[in-house]
């Protein structure tokens, strides 16, 4: 496991990101993920992003914060691509965050992924609190089977919907899932 918010540039990213997010008006909408890809937000600091994206989508929040970006390489991030080219068109967009916010890999490997464990997933849940307390997010949903539990487990007494993770043939799925809540 490594904490990638230790470098400057990506905790800067990551306050940038939510300082933005403070900003838009409307419903809001909290997304909870797994943990941060090697490729993607371990390198931006922000959840279900890859340097490619700022590349690549034209999207109001993506756009206002891209020029203050501080991005050590650009990486594309399969998921990270799915979910931006989805919300390009969309006016109203989720808050993204982990149930694990630091990089879980093997520990031989930084540059691949792993699943985070019930302990890092349970250490996670205060960082979903925080979030809640400042965003106050009217929906909130888990992408994906662990983003589900996390939710789950962080809001006990909240509904928590259920988005189809888009790897691996989920597209369609997620796309459908994301229609509904916004």
């Amino acid at each position: 496991m490594s904490n990638p918010y230790l470098e400057v540039g990506v905790a800067e990213n990551l306050k940038l990101y939510l300082e933005a997010m403070l900003k838009l008006d409307g419903k809001r909408i909290l997304l909870v993920g797994e943990a941060p890809g090697y490729k993607g937000c371990k390198i931006t600091g922000i959840p279900f992003t890859s340097g490619k994206i700022f590349e690549s989508v034209n999207h109001p929040i993506l756009s206002g914060i891209k020029d203050k970006l501080r991005l050590g390489k650009i990486e594309s991030e399969n998921t990270a691509t799915i979910v931006w080219n989805y919300l390009a068109t969309k006016n109203k967009i989720p808050l993204f965050w982990n149930s694990f916010p630091y990089h879980p890999h093997p520990e031989d490997n930084e540059n691949k992924n792993r699943a985070p464990t019930y302990e890092e997933i349970k250490y996670g849940v205060k960082f979903l609190h925080a979030l809640n307390a400042i965003f106050k997010p009217e929906i909130i949903a888990g992408i994906g089977k662990s983003g589900l539990d996390c939710a789950k487990r962080a809001f006990l007494e909240r509904e928590i919907k259920y988005i189809r993770h888009p790897s691996f043939g989920g597209k369609s799925e997620f796309i459908k899932g994301m229609n509904e809540i916004l």
